[in-house]
């Protein structure tokens, strides 16, 4: 069976159309259509129906799913111990979307200049979705917000930066006390459901301060243009923007000793990838003025 069907199938029973599976695998609808059709018929079952404008999953499909993802991550595997020490195969990078802009460019330019058979892949994500990829195998290193809790010995952490809270806050609001501006104003909360927002919940709690919510956003672009717009205030890490309007904004520091998100890399500990990781480390935190513990 041809590995490279069973991605075309995964892809398009995520993704949900061949169109879009076609565009991340870089080849043409026609070409992904053709390799779902030889794998319908070598298993001698349809795997995908059209529903409406959408391909969806049929029963045999929906059971071929997870035996798949799991061959195709042997199959990887396999491809990087058969590469030895030599820097060779396709290495799977999640990142956050705040940090993907200013940190891993100039990393990817680097790799893809001295290292002509490394295939470098970014995905882009919340870090409670990179660190279940971590874990499900399914990216081989995240750079992603400190989880709250310890990681299993299984796992490596490596950080990177931390970034400060601060009360996000209209201009006129600067030199205010933070935990009163937080006690009055409207609050556009940093969505709980990330690392960052539960770090700002606990403190909240800690600090004894019940927000007067009217928006929860999981993009901090977002919650500074709301912020601009005059809808709040929040309480978010210091991060580094492309495109929103951070530095025309109020950061009013807390009072020590405040809190900070923790950005870092995680990956597996003695990973048949373990090779290309450490080529990634080494750019990476050469490129920051560090080096790889």
């Amino acid at each position: 069976m041809d590995t490279r069907y069973l991605d075309s199938f995964l892809q398009v029973a995520q993704l949900g159309s061949a169109a879009a599976a076609a565009r991340k695998l870089n080849l043409t609808p026609t070409a992904v259509a053709q390799r779902i059709r030889a794998l319908e018929d070598e298993i001698g079952q349809p795997l995908l129906v059209r529903t409406g404008r959408t391909l969806q999953l049929t029963a045999a499909g929906s059971a071929l799913l997870a035996p798949a993802q799991a061959l195709l991550l042997r199959a990887r595997e396999l491809k990087a111990i058969a590469a030895l020490d030599s820097v060779v195969g396709d290495l799977r990078i999640g990142c956050i979307t705040t940090a993907l802009a200013w940190l891993v460019p100039n990393v990817l330019a680097t790799l893809i200049e001295n290292y002509e058979h490394l295939r470098p892949h970014v995905e882009p994500a919340f870090s409670t979705e990179l660190h279940r990829k971590v874990l499900d195998g399914q990216i081989d290193i995240a750079i992603l917000v400190a989880p709250p809790f310890e990681l299993s010995k299984e796992y490596a952490w490596r950080p990177l930066v931390d970034e400060p809270f601060v009360v996000l806050a209209p201009p006129a609001m600067a030199g205010r006390d933070p935990h009163e501006v937080l006690r009055s104003e409207p609050f556009i909360r940093y969505h709980r459901r990330s690392y960052g927002g539960m770090l700002a919940e606990q403190y909240l709690v800690n600090a004894g301060i019940v927000p007067h919510e009217r928006f929860e956003f999981d993009a901090l672009d977002a919650i500074a243009a709301m912020v601009q717009g005059g809808l709040g205030v929040s309480l978010v890490p210091q991060w580094r923007p492309i495109h929103s309007p951070l530095g025309q904004l109020a950061q009013i520091p807390l009072p020590a000793p405040g809190v900070c998100r923790q950005l870092g890399l995680m990956w597996k500990r003695n990973s048949a990838k373990e090779r290309l990781v450490e080529v990634f480390l080494q750019v990476l935190f050469a490129q920051n003025g560090l080096k790889p513990g």
